[in-house]
């Protein structure tokens, strides 16, 4: 059975649905929520229900709905059609992304549909075993019809290792140069663990600025941060202020190393004339492919899921890919011809060169044959700072009639 048109949006806030449900917190998931927001009701985890006034003061909490992790909630939706009522239902399922997050299963006279707005499922990690196992009970009973899947990482030019294994890198660099300050980008929400590691191994606090000290308080941490310049030479800082600029200034005080502990890659300019980025940023790329690859863990989620489609979420990203050019045959659906697959970046007679490479036929890159076409862009109109400001374009889902059907 079709589902009707503006029934339910998920990560999206602008267009007119009956009833909204929220992954997460992350900025890229909350355009159009203001403080003077109110559709309609708004479903979200329990613990992002508590985060939300402080991101967004005045919020009227008549509208919250708390989700349950790993229980089914009834919703009442109106027809557009009949004008009769009907009954969903909608399960949260952890997505152990950042605090608060979640995945939505909904399940309805629409069908079945999966959105997994921002996730990550390690392999070794007993929290996503958990999860996993939990979900895998569900679907015994149930045919996900849509996966609206996270693809941001759906690319093999994404090779990054465990969570567990980029955090004792950080403490690495961090025990291996006492003499530096060090200063770590992050968002207003997430990579808490990683900051209780560093500070749980070095024996040291970590300094935040004092809306995130109220957050990491609300979130039950509060021996751990400081807002004390004087008790600590690690500091992390809002992500936006991060920049090779900012750790040059530093430097010109302190040596200083800058991390920016995240999936996305950076494009950075060169500096000093000679090609070579400023000393005190240390980066780290990763050739070898992980026991736990990104790609992996996606392959190995929709093997779990099984849906009979799959759509990404994501719709313009430096490396995007249509999840159904991998994975597609996981689905019992026909994938397209030929999709992006990535992007090389190079300089050429001063300007930019991005060499767009993809497949003509096959269910993986080695399956197809590969093509390229170089694309010249001109270096002194373009000013990029971060990928990750392409993922901000068209996140969120609007379930609509021609989504699913029978």
């Amino acid at each position: 059975m079709s589902m009707e048109k503006g029934l339910i949006s998920v990560d999206r806030f602008t267009e007119s649905s009956q009833a909204y449900f929220l992954t997460h917190l992350h900025t890229d998931h909350t355009q159009g929520l203001t403080s003077k927001w109110g559709k309609g009701p708004l479903f979200c985890s329990k613990l992002t229900a508590k985060l939300l006034p402080f991101k967004f003061p005045d919020f009227n909490l008549s509208l919250l709905r708390v989700v349950d992790l790993h229980i089914w909630h009834s919703f009442s939706l109106i027809s557009p059609t009949t004008g009769s009522q009907i009954t969903a239902h909608v399960m949260a399922v952890d997505a152990h992304h950042c605090p608060g997050g979640v995945m939505f299963l909904f399940r309805g006279e629409f069908g079945c549909l999966m959105y997994t707005g921002d996730f990550r499922w390690e392999v070794d990690s007993e929290r996503a075993k958990d999860a996993r196992n939990k979900l895998l009970n569900v679907l015994k009973n149930e045919t996900v019809d849509v996966l609206y899947l996270d693809n941001t990482y759906c690319n093999p030019s994404y090779d990054f290792p465990t969570r567990e294994v980029a955090a004792q890198q950080v403490v690495d660099i961090i025990a291996s140069h006492p003499e530096h300050d060090i200063v770590i980008g992050i968002d207003t929400l997430g990579k808490e663990e990683l900051l209780i590691h560093i500070s749980h191994l070095l024996n040291i606090k970590i300094w935040v600025w004092p809306e995130r000290l109220q957050t990491m308080h609300l979130l039950g941490f509060h021996d751990t941060f400081t807002t004390k310049t004087s008790l600590t030479r690690v500091r992390a800082v809002p992500r936006y202020s991060f920049s090779v600029e900012t750790l040059e200034g530093l430097n010109t005080m302190r040596p200083t190393i800058g991390i920016m502990p995240s999936g996305l890659p950076w494009v950075l300019k060169p500096v000093k004339g000679d090609g070579n980025l400023f000393g005190s940023l240390l980066t780290s790329r990763y050739k070898k492919r992980q026991p736990s690859d990104k790609l992996d863990e996606i392959q190995e989620f929709i093997e779990l899921v099984q849906p009979t489609n799959v759509k990404g979420i994501v719709s313009s990203s430096s490396c995007y890919v249509d999840p159904l050019y991998y994975f597609g045959r996981l689905c019992g659906v026909n994938q397209p011809p030929k999709r992006f697959v990535y992007k090389n970046e190079g300089k050429r007679r001063g300007k930019k060169e991005v060499v767009v490479s993809y497949f003509e036929s096959g269910s993986s890159p080695k399956a197809g044959r590969k093509k390229s076409r170089p694309v010249r862009v001109d270096y002194k109109r373009v000013n990029v700072s971060r990928a990750s400001a392409s993922r901000r374009v068209r996140r969120g889902a609007k379930i609509v009639e021609s989504d699913c059907s029978d």
